[in-house]
């Protein structure tokens, strides 16, 4: 299955993306037949364990890529789906870096739902506040912003 056709419905794309990055991630893709037809999976490279492919989800494996491939970050510094407290409430951030030198401190959060960069710059200040995070990363695969606290 391509990336292409799980993404063609959303609004995000893969032109940040290298194809062999693409490629890879492809390459993982499993099919699981269910009633309302076969879903595709893939193994998460942080949390080792398959994953439902939903379109966010294809584009936070693929940065999750960048992040270790690119970036170098070891994925033993990376979480996913990190809660982030906002008094009673938590919301999950997608994508955070711990800090090397301090493993329970945020270094850089990434975040990849909001289709709209006004929607996800809100989110990403509420974030890095909540959180003391010097660094944010906002994408949908097409642009990306980054922010410096």
């Amino acid at each position: 299955m391509k990336l292409a056709d799980i993404l063609k419905d959303s609004n995000y794309k893969l032109s940040q993306f290298a194809i062999a990055e693409i490629e890879q991630l492809e390459q993982t893709i499993t099919l699981k037949a269910t009633k309302n037809g076969d879903v595709p999976y893939t193994v998460c490279l942080v949390r080792q364990k398959a994953i439902k492919l939903t379109p966010e989800e294809a584009i936070r494996q693929l940065y999750l890529r960048v992040l270790s491939d690119r970036l170098h970050y070891p994925l033993s510094r990376i979480q996913v789906e990190y809660g982030v407290n906002f008094g009673r409430e938590v919301k999950r951030a997608d994508i955070l870096v711990m800090d090397k030198d301090r493993p329970n401190t945020v270094y850089m959060l990434v975040e990849l739902k909001k289709p709209k960069l006004k929607d996800g710059k809100d989110q990403l200040r509420s974030y890095c506040n909540a959180t003391g995070a010097p660094i944010a990363v906002w994408t949908n695969g097409d642009q990306i912003s980054y922010y410096h606290v």
